[in-house]
C-alpha cells in the first residue's frame, strides 16, 4: 500500500538531479529572470517591513525566497520536506553569507507553536500538496499575521495543461500532475481558518512556457503590458501570488 511520501509532491522532489536543475528550469533564461525579480518586487512589497520580522518559509525549495527576506533583515526559517532541497539551499545561502535556519518539515503538520513567526510564505505548494487544505490550515496556525501563497489560476491557460499533465500521470508519464483554483476557493479556505485576502498579483496572461519559448523579455513586457491594458490580466492572469491578513487580535 502506498503511503503519503508515495505522492509525487515528496519523490520528485526528493531526487537530487530535480534539487540540482530546478533553479536553472524555473529562473534560467531571460523570461525566468523576469519572473524571480518579479517574484521578488511582490513578496517584498507584500510582507511590508522586513527587518527583524520572524518570517517562515514553507516548501523553501533553493530557499530563493527564504534568502530574500533573510538579506532584508529579516529572522527566516525555511522548513522542506526534501533534503535534496535544502542542501542546495544551504549552499546558496553559505555562499551570499546569510543567515537561515533551515530544516526539515512537512506543510501538513509544522512543528511550531500557534502564532510563532510576523509572516508566513508558502510558494509553489498548493498546487501540488496531497492536502492542500491541510496545509491552509497550518500555515494560518503558524502566522501571527500575514500568509502568503501562490498558486495557478483556473481561470487561466493552466487549466489545460494541469489536465494534460493530470491525463499523461494517469498513464505512468513522469510528471507532476498539479491541480489550478479559483479565487474563491482560496479565499473560503483561508476565511475558514480566520484570514481575509488583502491583495492579490496576476503575473502573466499568456502561458510563461509560451514566453519561455520566444526568449524575449521586451516582448513579454510589451505583450503583458498590451493585455493587461485590455483588462485580460485581472480576469485570465497567472500565477496568482496573494496576502491574507489575521482578522482576529492578538
Amino acid at each position: 500500500m502506498k503511503g503519503p511520501r508515495d505522492h509525487y509532491s515528496y519523490s520528485v522532489y526528493a531526487d537530487g538531479a530535480t534539487a540540482r536543475n530546478f533553479d536553472e528550469r524555473r529562473f534560467g533564461g531571460p523570461i525566468g529572470d523576469l519572473v524571480a525579480s518579479t517574484q521578488a518586487r511582490v513578496l517584498t512589497n507584500m510582507v511590508g517591513r522586513i527587518q527583524d520580522r520572524d518570517i517562515l518559509d514553507v516548501g523553501t525549495g533553493t530557499g530563493r525566497a527564504a534568502l530574500l527576506f533573510a538579506r532584508g533583515g529579516a529572522r527566516v526559517t525555511a522548513v522542506d520536506a526534501s533534503e535534496a532541497m535544502l542542501a542546495i539551499a544551504r549552499q546558496r545561502a553559505e555562499a551570499q553569507l546569510v543567515d537561515v535556519r533551515f530544516q526539515m518539515g512537512d506543510a501538513h503538520a509544522l512543528d511550531f507553536a500557534n502564532r510563532s513567526f510576523d509572516a508566513v510564505v508558502c510558494l509553489r505548494m498548493l498546487m501540488h500538496v496531497p492536502k492542500w487544505r491541510r496545509c491552509v490550515a497550518e500555515l494560518c496556525r503558524t502566522a501571527d499575521r500575514l500568509v502568503i501563497v501562490d498558486y495557478p489560476s483556473a481561470v487561466s491557460v493552466a487549466l489545460f495543461e494541469a489536465m494534460a499533465r493530470r491525463a499523461a500521470h494517469g498513464l505512468g508519464a513522469r510528471t507532476e500532475p498539479y491541480r489550478v483554483f479559483t479565487q474563491a476557493t482560496i479565499a473560503n479556505a483561508f476565511d475558514r481558518c480566520g484570514f481575509r485576502v488583502r491583495s492579490i498579483h496576476r503575473q502573466f496572461v499568456l502561458p510563461i512556457a509560451f514566453h519561455k519559448a520566444i526568449g524575449s523579455r521586451r516582448l513579454t513586457i510589451r505583450s503583458e503590458h498590451f493585455l493587461d491594458r485590455l483588462g485580460l490580466l485581472k480576469i485570465f492572469g497567472s500565477p496568482v501570488t496573494l496576502v491574507a491578513e489575521r482578522c482576529t487580535p492578538s
